[in-house]
């Protein structure tokens, strides 16, 4: 990723939003979802998986994930915050939505009054 396509956050953040929005998501749409491979997306949840940040439940052949809300965040800066108080602040923005090119380029508060 160039300088300039930076994002907040990691693709570990982006896999944790992705089942904290949808607990049956697949991998494969949560890889075209976040913009990275199935394989990325698989070693990302086995790594949120050993954190026990996240627990997964087959059910038949597909897997259901629980977001553990009380695990508290790893990095020293952010050990007080709790993953269950970041899914909340991301709560509060619309659903799942790939943005155009165009409202990307825009300034949040100019999306926000677009709406």
């Amino acid at each position: 990723m160039s300088r300039k396509g930076w994002t907040f956050l990691s693709n570990h953040g982006h896999v944790l939003v992705c089942l904290a929005d949808n607990p049956d998501m697949l991998i494969r749409d949560m890889a075209d979802n976040i913009g990275i491979t199935e394989r990325a997306v698989q070693q990302i949840v086995a790594d949120l998986e050993d954190a026990q940040v996240i627990t997964r439940h087959r059910e038949g052949r597909r897997n259901r994930y629980v977001v553990r809300r009380d695990v508290r965040f790893r990095h020293s800066l952010e050990a007080g915050l709790r993953v269950g108080d970041f899914v909340d602040l991301l709560r509060q923005r619309p659903r799942l939505r790939r943005l155009t090119a165009e409202e990307s380029a825009r300034p949040a508060v100019a999306q926000r009054d677009a709406r």
